[in-house]
C-alpha cells in the first residue's frame, strides 16, 4: 500500500540520489577489498596522487572516471578489487602556494625561518589539502577510503629514505657541481623534463673580441645571450675550420670586462652556426661545461640564485638578467664591440609551475645514475611485461628511456623530503644514513650538519605503488596487490613518473609496479589549447555536477 502522504518529486534530483547512495556504500564498506592471497582473484589500481594544493579539473574527472569503471567492471566481474587513493606533496607548487599567502603579511620564509615555515605549510595542508578528496568523493569514484595515502606519511617517508640510502651505497646516487636548469623564481634546480620549451622570436647578437698583440684583427662571435658574455673563459672553433686557423692558440681580449681568454680548437663547435666561433661560458651552458672540462677552462659564475647578476659581472652587478642584457649592449654598441644584429628564432626554456625563463646554472646537485636502472625498464616493455595502450605510446617510452640522462634530484626547498646526509663540520666526514646520527661516526663529533635540500616531488612518487602498500615492511596488502593490474594516467607524465615507477619497481621489488599503461586522452579547450586555470579555459567539474549531477558528467566524459 502507498502511503498517501508521501510525495514523489516530478524531477529527478541527482544531489539528493547520489549523495545517498553515496553514503550507503560508504556505511556497507563496499569500497574495501578482503585481503586474499590469490593474486589472480585480485585487481588493484593505484591512483595518480593529484597535488595537495589542487583542485579538480575536468581532466581529474575523466582519469578518475575511467579508473572507476575498471575497478566496479572487475568487482562485478567476481574481483577482489583495490582502488588505493591518495595525495601528493607537491614540493615546488605547495611552497609556492604557502609562500604567496606569507607574502600577504608582509613576511617572507626566510623571516620566518626553516622549521617555522615548515609548520605553516602543514596547517596549510590540513586546512585545505583534503578539498580534492572531497571533490573526488562527490563524484562518485570508489576508492577505498580507509587506505588513504600522502607522500609525507611516515611509511611512505621511510620508504623515500630507504631507496635514498641504498642507492646511495651503491654508488648510483652521487653529487657533483654541473650547470642544471635553474628556475630564479622557485629559487630551485630543476630536471630536464621539469623544462618547458617554446620556440620564440629572439636576436642573434655578433660581437667582436679583439685579438691580443694584433693589429686590429678581432674574431665575431654570434650569440643569443650576450650578457652571459661577462662570464665567458674562451673563444672555441672547429679544428678544420680553415677559417680561424691561425686564431688557434692566440689570445682574445673579452669586451667590457678586458679579461684575456684563450681561443681554444674543439670538435663541439657547428661551423655552420653564426660565424663559426662561439664564445664558452662554462657556468651558463651545459655544452660549454662539458667543453670547458675538457680544455680546463675557468669557471666563472655570473649569476646570483634570484636571476641578478652577482659580483663577477662587475659594474652590472645586481641587475636582473635582462636589464644587464640591454646595458651590455648599448655598451657594446658605444665602443665598437657589436658587430650586427640578425633576427632568429630558438627555442627557450620555461619553469613547468611558473612559467619563468630558466637560467642555465653552475651549482653543486645531488642525481641518480639512470642507465643501469632504467635497461630492466626498457626490457619490461619490449618483452610485454608491459603494455601500453595505445601501444603508439610505447615509441616515446622508448626514446626518453634509451637517450636518458642523469636525474636530478635535489631541490633548494623547505617543503619536501630532506636529504638524509649529514657533514661533519670537524673531519669533514660525510654520512648517509636510514636514522639521524647523534655524532659523527669518524672523529666522534656532535657537530653535524643535515644537507639543506629536498628532494624532487618525483622521487618519492616514483616509490607510489609499492610504499602506498607499506613497503618497506613486507606487509599483507603489498603480498596481496602488488604488481598492480593498470595504471591510468595522462601521456604528459610518461617520463616524471610512468617510466619512474617502472625503474623503481624492478630496483627494489623485482617486479614490474602495473602490468598495463592505460594513456587516457587530453581534454582540450574549445580552441584546441589544453585546459588550465592559469589559462582560465578550465571547465570545474563539481560546478557541473552541482547543475547536472555527478552520472551526466562522467557519462558525458566517455562520449
Amino acid at each position: 500500500m502507498i502511503k498517501k502522504d508521501v510525495e514523489i518529486s516530478s524531477v529527478y534530483d541527482p544531489k539528493i540520489v547520489e549523495e545517498k547512495w553515496y553514503k550507503f556504500w560508504l556505511e556497507k564498506d563496499y569500497f574495501k577489498p578482503t585481503p586474499n592471497h590469490n593474486k589472480e582473484n585480485n585487481f588493484s589500481i593505484v591512483i595518480p596522487p593529484p597535488n595537495v594544493t589542487g583542485s579538480l579539473h575536468i581532466g581529474h574527472a575523466l582519469n578518475n572516471t575511467l579508473q572507476d569503471i575498471l575497478i566496479r567492471w572487475k568487482k562485478m566481474e567476481g574481483y577482489n578489487t583495490l582502488w588505493l587513493p591518495g595525495t601528493d606533496h607537491a614540493g615546488i607548487a605547495t611552497q609556492n602556494v604557502v609562500e604567496r599567502e606569507i607574502a600577504k603579511e608582509g613576511k617572507s620564509r626566510h623571516d620566518l625561518g626553516r622549521e617555522k615555515f615548515v609548520e605553516r605549510v602543514w596547517e596549510w595542508k590540513e586546512k585545505y589539502g583534503s578539498n580534492i578528496i572531497n571533490q573526488l568523493k562527490k563524484l562518485g569514484f570508489s576508492c577505498d577510503w580507509s587506505r588513504l595515502r600522502f607522500t609525507f606519511d611516515e611509511g611512505l617517508s621511510k620508504a623515500v629514505r630507504r631507496v635514498f640510502v641504498q642507492l646511495y651505497k651503491e654508488g648510483l646516487i652521487y653529487r657533483e657541481n654541473y650547470v642544471i636548469n635553474w628556475c630564479p623564481r622557485c629559487q630551485t634546480a630543476l630536471a630536464d623534463i621539469e623544462v618547458e620549451s617554446k620556440e620564440e622570436d629572439a636576436s642573434l647578437y655578433y660581437i667582436n673580441y679583439p685579438i691580443k698583440d694584433s693589429k686590429g684583427e678581432v674574431v665575431t662571435v654570434a650569440t643569443t645571450r650576450p650578457e652571459t658574455m661577462l662570464g665567458d673563459t674562451a673563444v672555441a672553433v672547429h679544428p678544420d675550420d680553415k677559417r680561424y686557423k691561425k686564431f688557434i692558440g692566440k689570445t682574445a681580449i673579452l669586451p667590457l670586462m678586458g679579461r684575456e681568454i684563450p681561443i681554444v680548437a674543439d670538435s663541439y663547435v657547428d661551423p655552420e652556426f653564426g660565424t663559426g666561433a662561439v664564445k664558452i661560458t662554462p657556468a651558463h651552458d651545459l655544452n660549454d661545461f662539458e667543453l670547458g672540462k675538457r680544455q680546463k677552462l675557468q669557471v666563472i659564475n655570473i649569476l646570483n640564485d634570484d636571476g641578478t647578476m652577482n659580483e663577477e659581472a662587475g659594474k652590472f652587478k645586481n641587475l636582473p638578467v635582462f636589464k644587464c642584457r640591454e646595458k651590455v649592449l648599448n655598451e657594446l654598441s658605444k665602443k665598437g664591440f657589436l658587430n650586427r644584429i640578425e633576427d632568429y628564432k630558438h627555442s627557450i626554456g620555461h619553469c613547468y609551475r611558473c612559467r619563468t625563463i630558466i637560467e642555465p646554472y653552475l651549482s653543486k646537485q645531488w642525481f641518480v645514475k639512470m642507465k643501469e636502472i632504467a635497461e630492466p625498464a626498457i626490457s619490461a616493455v619490449e618483452e610485454g611485461r608491459i603494455e601500453f595502450i595505445p601501444s603508439r605510446w610505447d615509441k616515446v617510452y622508448y626514446d626518453w628511456m634509451r637517450n636518458i640522462k642523469d636525474w636530478c634530484i635535489s631541490r633548494q626547498l623547505w617543503w619536501g623530503h630532506r636529504i638524509p646526509v649529514w657533514y661533519c663540520q670537524d673531519c669533514g666526514e660525510i654520512m648517509v644514513e636510514l636514522e639521524d646520527p647523534d655524532i659523527c661516526k669518524k672523529c666522534g663529533s656532535h657537530s653535524l650538519l643535515q644537507d639543506p635540500d629536498v628532494l624532487d616531488t618525483w622521487f618519492s612518487s616514483a616509490l607510489w605503488p609499492f610504499s602506498t602498500l607499506g613497503w618497506p615492511e613486507e606487509t599483507e596488502d603489498l603480498e596481496c596487490f602488488y604488481p598492480t593490474s593498470v595504471l591510468v594516467t595522462g601521456f604528459d607524465i610518461i617520463f616524471f613518473w610512468v617510466a619512474r615507477m617502472i625503474m623503481m619497481g624492478l630496483k627494489f621489488r623485482g617486479e614490474v609496479p602495473f602490468k598495463n599503461v592505460y594513456i587516457n586522452p587530453l581534454i582540450k579547450a574549445a580552441e584546441g589549447k589544453k585546459m588550465s586555470k592559469s589559462s582560465g579555459n578550465a571547465i570545474d567539474p563539481i560546478t557541473v555536477i552541482d547543475e547536472y549531477g555527478a552520472d551526466t558528467l562522467r557519462v558525458t566524459l566517455q562520449l
